[in-house]
């Protein structure tokens, strides 16, 4: 039995001052009044990310290994996040399937902080495909499907463009247990409107990389923002989308339909100033990647950072920011035993300063990051 006291905590629905939670065996078993001395600082649930791509100095695509997950883990925790969705780009069918070897074994093993996996293609639009290799970019076959299908991965993300997937590929895909993402496409609205019907319940990075909103042809853009059941991931990172914009989706959108993302590249926790990303590499300038040819190459925000921006750029509540980094992922992913401090949930913890900054990180009760 462990326990934590702290001068402030939010349970992921309401703020407490002066408790103590109570932890056995990485799960949480109460949240109570404290007795004694506290830890100053902010208690708040775990970040949860759903689109990493790398940290750490290691990039996913490059290095399908154990040794990647962990340090990828490792970069990001220092900035909150308790569990990941380690993604891959669109890349060969051998790529992608020693990543799902990798993943299994991780969850296997209950390797802290992997619950699954992100795959970000490779059935996309080549006019929308951003920085992704063109020359991987390709129709849905039984070989990818052998991998979706697959029982060993924890939770199963895909984000296809529903031009390239036929509606009923997606509710194959969903039948498979698959959590379906759209994005990298330049559909028109129907096509969106179809894919969501058939069982699509997301969207990859709201404004990048698909088909903006115009007033007789909303776009991708269009119906992410009118349809009121769909998660979309936000990154703010002040480059994938203007304070406007992000306003614009923070009126539309339900509550608890916007979730934080940070899309995060290699650099993320190092200060590594280029990387080798395929054929080429990406350039980092201050927060911003980019590639040879100027094109946004996923980001080195982390999940802290993007809370904050949240709050002190879009005046985002703190309560609202924090669920969209904890709460909601966990709801969009279906862990109901993440994203909250109440009893019964996964001791996933974030000890934060009055200006975001990580003091500690537990991932199911066990210290994972300090700050010294």
């Amino acid at each position: 039995m462990q326990q934590l006291s702290v001068s402030r905590l939010f349970d992921g629905e309401k703020w407490f001052d002066n408790v103590s939670v109570v932890i056995k065996d990485g799960i949480i078993q109460a949240v109570t009044p404290a007795a004694g001395a506290v830890q100053t600082g902010l208690l708040v649930p775990g970040f949860i990310d759903v689109q990493v791509n790398g940290g750490g100095g290691a990039l996913f695509n490059t290095a399908p290994s154990r040794q990647t997950l962990r340090t990828m883990l490792q970069a990001h925790a220092r900035f909150g996040t308790t569990a990941m969705l380690p993604t891959v780009i669109t890349d060969s069918i051998s790529v992608m399937q020693q990543a799902a070897d990798t993943i299994a074994d991780a969850i296997a093993d209950a390797e802290p902080g992997i619950i699954g996996v992100h795959f970000e293609g490779p059935h996309l639009s080549v006019p929308k495909k951003g920085v992704h290799p063109q020359q991987h970019i390709r129709q849905l076959s039984e070989a990818e499907l052998a991998i979706y299908g697959r029982t060993d991965l924890g939770v199963k993300l895909v984000t296809v463009a529903p031009e390239n997937i036929s509606p009923q590929q997606i509710q194959q895909l969903v039948a498979l247990n698959v959590i379906v993402c759209l994005g990298h496409s330049n559909a028109d609205a129907a096509t969106v409107q179809a894919a969501l019907a058939a069982g699509a319940s997301g969207f990859t990075h709201l404004y990048n990389a698909m088909s903006p909103l115009t007033s007789r042809e909303p776009g991708m853009v269009g119906v992410a923002l009118a349809d009121a059941n769909s998660w979309c991931g936000v990154i703010f990172d002040g480059h994938h989308m203007h304070p406007v914009a992000a306003k614009v989706a923070l009126a539309a959108k339900p509550k608890g339909k916007l979730m934080i993302v940070t899309d995060a590249m290699s650099p993320v926790g190092t200060s590594d100033s280029e990387f080798a990303f395929f054929d080429g590499k990406v350039i980092r300038e201050g927060n911003k990647l980019t590639n040879e040819a100027g094109a946004l190459a996923g980001s080195v925000l982390d999940m802290a950072a993007a809370v904050q921006y949240a709050v002190e750029q879009l005046d985002v509540s703190a309560a609202e920011a924090l669920r969209m980094a904890s709460l909601y992922p966990a709801q969009f992913l279906a862990q109901p035993n993440k994203g909250r401090i109440v009893a019964g949930a996964q001791a996933d913890l974030v000890l934060l300063n009055n200006n975001w900054q990580v003091q500690a990180n537990w991932i199911n009760g066990k210290p994972v990051f300090a700050a010294e």
